[in-house]
């Protein structure tokens, strides 16, 4: 008799592995590279960025800096289901962009600059290109940048 039994928890144990298999697939986690240009000019960026507080990505030329503040970062994650990586991967670009802003304000910054990519404290400077990583379910962008204050043309 526990023979069988032994042989049918065996039996279920291998089943439920099979079952859970392509839920594992799915949880992926892929490093995507979207353009931040897109992101910008997409409608929700457009009506929600603050132009008050400038936003300068890896290296890119800034106004002269009058005053460095902080440093700080930023990680936002997104439900990304049923969803294209782009179209999480921006949303989640522009909630982690947002969170930068409402930060530089607080710390009385006009600018933050200097902005990379740093998921997983792994720094990835890009003038053009943001880093999401993206799955099944979630899409993460991890923002790290400095607040200023730079001179008003």
């Amino acid at each position: 008799m526990q023979v069988k039994t032994t042989t049918a928890i065996i039996a279920l144990v291998t089943m439920s592995a099979a079952l859970c298999a392509p839920l594992t697939a799915q949880a992926s986690d892929r490093k995507v590279m979207l353009p931040i240009e897109a992101a910008l000019t997409d409608r929700n960026a457009e009506n929600k960025l603050d132009d008050s507080v400038k936003l300068f990505f890896g290296k890119q030329a800034t106004p002269k800096v009058l005053k460095r503040i902080a440093s700080d970062k930023t990680s936002q994650r997104t439900n990304a289901f049923g969803k294209s990586d782009a179209k999480a991967c921006n949303w989640v670009f522009l909630s982690s962009l947002l969170q930068l802003q409402k930060r530089a304000r607080e710390y009385g910054a006009n600018a933050v600059v200097n902005i990379v990519s740093n998921y997983n404290n792994i720094e990835n400077s890009n003038d053009s290109e943001f880093e999401c990583h993206a799955g099944a379910i979630m899409a993460g962008v991890a923002l790290k940048g400095d607040f200023v204050k730079i001179a008003e043309k």
